[in-house]
Protein backbone atom coordinates (compact mmCIF):
# COMPACT_ATOMS: atom_id res chain seq x y z
CA UNK A 1 0.00 0.00 0.00
CA UNK A 2 1.36 3.32 -0.99
CA UNK A 3 1.69 5.93 1.45
CA UNK A 4 -0.23 8.76 0.33
CA UNK A 5 1.40 11.93 -0.98
CA UNK A 6 1.47 15.28 0.76
CA UNK A 7 0.26 17.82 -1.50
CA UNK A 8 2.79 20.03 -2.69
CA UNK A 9 0.54 23.59 -1.54
CA UNK A 10 -0.05 21.87 1.91
CA UNK A 11 4.21 21.34 2.19
CA UNK A 12 4.95 24.91 0.96
CA UNK A 13 2.12 26.43 3.14
CA UNK A 14 3.91 24.69 6.23
CA UNK A 15 7.48 25.42 5.71
CA UNK A 16 6.00 29.43 5.20
CA UNK A 17 4.07 29.55 8.65
CA UNK A 18 7.22 27.62 10.02
CA UNK A 19 9.40 30.31 8.28
CA UNK A 20 7.45 33.45 9.73
CA UNK A 21 7.04 31.60 13.10
CA UNK A 22 10.98 31.52 13.04
CA UNK A 23 10.92 35.33 11.92
CA UNK A 24 8.23 36.87 14.83
CA UNK A 25 10.42 35.10 17.23
CA UNK A 26 13.98 36.31 15.98
CA UNK A 27 12.20 40.07 15.36
CA UNK A 28 11.11 40.15 19.17
CA UNK A 29 12.70 41.37 22.28
CA UNK A 30 13.61 39.13 24.94
CA UNK A 31 11.17 38.59 27.66
CA UNK A 32 12.31 40.99 30.65
CA UNK A 33 13.45 39.43 33.66
CA UNK A 34 11.39 40.55 36.85
CA UNK A 35 13.38 41.29 39.86
CA UNK A 36 10.99 39.58 42.86
CA UNK A 37 10.49 40.96 45.99
CA UNK A 38 12.60 40.44 49.04
CA UNK A 39 9.84 39.32 51.52
CA UNK A 40 9.54 39.63 55.07
CA UNK A 41 11.25 37.28 57.08
CA UNK A 42 9.19 34.14 59.43
CA UNK A 43 8.76 34.96 63.17
CA UNK A 44 12.03 33.55 64.83
CA UNK A 45 10.23 31.02 66.70
CA UNK A 46 8.95 29.45 63.36
CA UNK A 47 12.72 30.07 62.14
CA UNK A 48 13.84 27.96 64.71
CA UNK A 49 11.29 25.04 64.28
CA UNK A 50 12.52 24.90 60.56
CA UNK A 51 16.06 24.93 61.71
CA UNK A 52 15.26 21.35 63.54
CA UNK A 53 17.99 21.51 66.46
CA UNK A 54 20.22 23.37 63.29
CA UNK A 55 20.10 26.56 63.89
CA UNK A 56 23.91 27.71 63.29
CA UNK A 57 23.39 25.56 59.79
CA UNK A 58 19.85 27.65 58.85
CA UNK A 59 21.51 31.06 59.45
CA UNK A 60 23.68 30.18 57.41
CA UNK A 61 21.60 28.83 54.64
CA UNK A 62 19.59 32.07 55.25
CA UNK A 63 22.52 34.57 54.62
CA UNK A 64 23.48 32.91 51.51
CA UNK A 65 19.50 33.13 50.25
CA UNK A 66 19.49 37.19 51.67
CA UNK A 67 23.05 37.66 49.52
CA UNK A 68 22.02 36.08 46.28
CA UNK A 69 18.95 38.02 46.50
CA UNK A 70 20.54 40.66 44.59
CA UNK A 71 21.92 38.31 41.68
CA UNK A 72 18.71 36.65 40.22
CA UNK A 73 18.43 34.58 36.90
CA UNK A 74 19.45 37.27 34.54
CA UNK A 75 19.03 39.49 36.87
CA UNK A 76 21.47 41.89 38.51
CA UNK A 77 19.41 43.91 41.40
CA UNK A 78 20.68 47.05 42.57
CA UNK A 79 21.42 47.27 46.41
CA UNK A 80 18.81 50.84 46.17
CA UNK A 81 16.35 48.53 44.98
CA UNK A 82 16.08 46.32 47.87
CA UNK A 83 13.90 47.11 50.93
CA UNK A 84 16.29 47.64 54.10
CA UNK A 85 13.78 47.11 56.41
CA UNK A 86 13.25 44.17 55.19
CA UNK A 87 17.09 43.10 54.69
CA UNK A 88 17.64 44.27 58.12
CA UNK A 89 14.65 42.33 59.74
CA UNK A 90 16.19 39.12 58.02
CA UNK A 91 19.76 39.99 59.30
CA UNK A 92 18.79 40.33 62.86
CA UNK A 93 16.79 36.62 62.23
CA UNK A 94 20.17 35.59 61.10
CA UNK A 95 22.27 37.03 64.58
CA UNK A 96 19.76 35.99 66.07
CA UNK A 97 19.97 31.93 65.38
CA UNK A 98 23.98 32.32 65.12
CA UNK A 99 24.93 34.50 68.21
CA UNK A 100 28.70 33.93 67.20
CA UNK A 101 28.23 34.98 63.60
CA UNK A 102 30.07 37.82 62.54
CA UNK A 103 29.59 37.81 58.76
CA UNK A 104 26.03 39.34 59.18
CA UNK A 105 27.12 42.47 60.74
CA UNK A 106 30.37 43.16 58.58
CA UNK A 107 28.35 42.26 55.37
CA UNK A 108 25.75 45.15 56.84
CA UNK A 109 28.49 47.64 57.92
CA UNK A 110 30.43 46.56 54.38
CA UNK A 111 28.30 46.09 51.94
CA UNK A 112 24.74 46.83 52.17
CA UNK A 113 25.99 50.23 54.01
CA UNK A 114 27.78 50.62 50.37
CA UNK A 115 24.74 51.75 48.65
CA UNK A 116 24.62 56.07 48.06
CA UNK A 117 21.72 56.21 49.43
CA UNK A 118 22.56 58.25 53.54
CA UNK A 119 18.87 56.65 54.61
CA UNK A 120 19.84 53.21 53.54
CA UNK A 121 23.54 53.63 54.76
CA UNK A 122 22.02 55.06 58.49
CA UNK A 123 19.57 51.17 58.63
CA UNK A 124 22.53 49.43 58.36
CA UNK A 125 24.34 51.21 60.65
CA UNK A 126 22.05 51.19 63.51
CA UNK A 127 21.41 47.46 62.89
CA UNK A 128 25.55 46.91 63.79
CA UNK A 129 25.13 49.20 66.67
CA UNK A 130 22.22 47.62 68.31
CA UNK A 131 23.59 44.19 67.81
CA UNK A 132 26.94 45.08 69.37
CA UNK A 133 25.54 45.72 72.56
CA UNK A 134 24.43 42.15 73.03
CA UNK A 135 28.21 41.20 72.53
CA UNK A 136 30.93 44.13 72.79
CA UNK A 137 33.73 42.04 72.92
CA UNK A 138 32.94 39.84 69.51
CA UNK A 139 30.90 42.48 67.90
CA UNK A 140 33.63 45.71 68.04
CA UNK A 141 34.96 44.91 64.62
CA UNK A 142 31.66 45.69 62.57
CA UNK A 143 30.95 48.91 64.59
CA UNK A 144 34.35 50.29 64.61
CA UNK A 145 33.69 50.04 60.69
CA UNK A 146 30.32 51.38 60.88
CA UNK A 147 32.19 54.57 62.83
CA UNK A 148 34.61 54.85 59.80
CA UNK A 149 31.38 55.07 57.27
CA UNK A 150 29.29 57.84 59.05
CA UNK A 151 32.89 59.59 59.23
CA UNK A 152 33.97 59.28 56.26
CA UNK A 153 30.66 58.80 53.89
CA UNK A 154 28.00 60.03 55.90
CA UNK A 155 30.28 62.77 57.27
CA UNK A 156 28.11 62.57 60.94
CA UNK A 157 31.01 63.01 63.26
CA UNK A 158 28.75 62.77 66.15
CA UNK A 159 27.10 59.47 64.90
CA UNK A 160 31.03 58.38 64.05
CA UNK A 161 31.76 59.25 67.64
CA UNK A 162 28.43 57.47 69.29
CA UNK A 163 30.01 54.43 67.78
CA UNK A 164 33.95 54.88 68.14
CA UNK A 165 32.46 55.49 71.87
CA UNK A 166 30.82 52.64 72.28
CA UNK A 167 33.67 50.43 71.83
CA UNK A 168 35.59 52.20 74.03
CA UNK A 169 33.21 52.01 76.94
CA UNK A 170 32.04 48.69 76.31
CA UNK A 171 34.40 46.44 74.51
CA UNK A 172 36.80 46.23 77.66
CA UNK A 173 38.31 42.64 77.01
CA UNK A 174 41.80 41.54 76.52
CA UNK A 175 41.00 40.87 73.01
CA UNK A 176 40.42 44.48 72.21
CA UNK A 177 42.93 46.12 70.43
CA UNK A 178 43.90 49.19 71.77
CA UNK A 179 43.13 50.80 68.37
CA UNK A 180 40.12 50.13 68.37
CA UNK A 181 39.35 51.72 71.83
CA UNK A 182 41.45 54.74 70.50
CA UNK A 183 38.97 54.93 67.59
CA UNK A 184 36.85 57.75 69.38
CA UNK A 185 40.56 59.66 70.23
CA UNK A 186 41.63 59.79 66.43
CA UNK A 187 38.58 60.94 65.17
CA UNK A 188 38.82 63.76 67.52
CA UNK A 189 42.32 64.03 66.45
CA UNK A 190 40.98 64.00 62.67
CA UNK A 191 38.96 66.52 63.82
CA UNK A 192 41.43 68.68 65.61
CA UNK A 193 39.77 68.47 68.81
CA UNK A 194 43.48 67.54 70.58
CA UNK A 195 42.98 68.24 73.90
CA UNK A 196 39.75 65.94 73.94
CA UNK A 197 41.66 63.37 72.48
CA UNK A 198 44.70 63.60 74.39
CA UNK A 199 42.07 62.97 77.90
CA UNK A 200 40.96 59.84 76.30
CA UNK A 201 44.14 58.03 75.02
CA UNK A 202 45.80 59.45 78.40
CA UNK A 203 42.44 57.80 80.56
CA UNK A 204 43.07 54.14 78.35
CA UNK A 205 46.78 54.09 79.70
CA UNK A 206 46.60 55.26 83.28
CA UNK A 207 43.38 53.51 83.92
CA UNK A 208 45.08 50.14 83.16
CA UNK A 209 42.66 49.09 79.86
CA UNK A 210 46.27 48.42 77.65
CA UNK A 211 48.59 46.47 79.39
CA UNK A 212 50.39 45.23 76.04
CA UNK A 213 53.70 46.41 76.01
CA UNK A 214 53.36 47.33 72.16
CA UNK A 215 49.81 48.79 72.24
CA UNK A 216 51.60 50.84 75.20
CA UNK A 217 54.11 51.90 72.83
CA UNK A 218 51.75 52.39 69.93
CA UNK A 219 49.55 54.75 72.26
CA UNK A 220 52.09 56.81 74.09
CA UNK A 221 53.83 57.72 70.45
CA UNK A 222 49.96 58.83 70.03
CA UNK A 223 49.94 61.20 72.56
CA UNK A 224 53.20 62.60 71.59
CA UNK A 225 52.11 63.17 68.40
CA UNK A 226 49.56 65.31 69.36
CA UNK A 227 51.50 67.18 71.59
CA UNK A 228 53.76 68.28 69.31
CA UNK A 229 50.74 69.51 66.58
CA UNK A 230 49.41 71.35 69.13
CA UNK A 231 53.13 72.76 70.08
CA UNK A 232 52.96 73.62 66.11
CA UNK A 233 49.69 75.46 65.92
CA UNK A 234 50.41 77.39 68.88
CA UNK A 235 53.58 78.70 66.93
CA UNK A 236 51.62 79.70 64.28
Amino acid sequence: MKTPRVPRAVRIGLLVVVAAQLLWRLTQAPPAARAAVLQAPPSLPVLRLMAMGEPIALSKLLMLGVQGHDDQAGISIALRALDYGVLRAWLERIVALDPRAQYPLLAASQVYAAVDDPARVRVMLDFVYESFGADPERRWPALAHAALVARHRLHDHALARKYAAAIRTRARGPAVPAWARALEAIMLEDMNELDSAKLLIGGLVHDGLVSDPRELTWLSARLEAISARQQAQEKR
